[in-house]
């Protein structure tokens, strides 16, 4: 039997790279997009299904987590969460709440509601794999940035929160904390930084792979880091 991974945030910078390591392992993969542009980003595949989908709206998701989970050949055994964003601002005292609660519901509203809704359907497989992408910032955190790292904060805590509550139904929920990622959109923002430190999207793909299939049955409730030797 075949095996659905859905994959949010699939055709960004790291999105591209996860994508591509579970076709190549045999997953049929999912992705969700919400601007036309962003599918040419993923090179056609015959297991890669593209759907269109607002995941900040709860009905968008329902029909999407549907559509990944639709087939008995190939059953949701995996979710994978790769949306969210990062913006700079100025210390706590300087920002509007309005911007703190943007970065909360940017990092936190698309990875709740996804999950939510895929939860039911990977119990009813057997069981299946859930990961978060949360950032070593929010355990190494710096000033201007007080929203991004309290949300990435809290994306740890739900995953603990998913371990404990669904780890006896099978389903096991893990998180990657990267650090600078070597992305396209990271070196533009980014022109002059010393990117010795960066990670290839290639490397944590690999990782969250392996979170992902049966050879980390043992594994719930991780943070692992994947931010390099720096």
């Amino acid at each position: 039997m075949g095996r659905t991974a859905l994959v949010t945030g699939g055709t960004g910078g790291l999105g591209t790279a996860v994508t591509a390591a579970l076709l190549a392992d045999g997953w049929r993969v999912v992705v969700p997009w919400l601007v036309e542009d962003e599918r040419d980003r993923l090179e056609p595949h015959p297991d890669l299904v593209l759907v269109e989908a607002d995941l900040f709206d709860t009905d968008a998701v329902r029909r999407c987590v549907a559509l990944a989970a639709g087939t008995q050949a190939a059953p949701l055994r995996a979710v994978v969460n790769l949306v969210g964003g990062f913006a700079m601002g100025g210390r706590v005292h300087e920002t509007g709440v309005e911007e703190f609660e943007a970065q909360l519901r940017l990092n936190l509203r698309p990875t709740y509601l996804v999950c939510q809704a895929a939860l039911p359907h990977l119990v009813a497989a057997g069981g299946g794999s859930v990961v978060c992408v949360s950032s070593r910032a929010a355990t190494r955190p710096f000033a201007g940035a007080a929203g991004y790292i309290t949300a990435k904060s809290a994306v740890l805590g739900f995953v603990g929160a998913l371990a404990a509550e669904y780890g006896r139904d099978g389903v096991r929920a893990n998180a990657v904390v990267p650090g600078t990622i070597d992305t396209p959109g990271n070196r533009a923002s980014q022109p002059d930084a010393d990117r010795r430190g960066w990670v290839d999207p290639a490397e944590i793909a690999k990782v969250v792979r392996h979170l992902c299939g049966p050879e980390s049955a043992v594994v719930n409730g991780a943070q692992i880091p994947v931010h390099g030797l720096t």
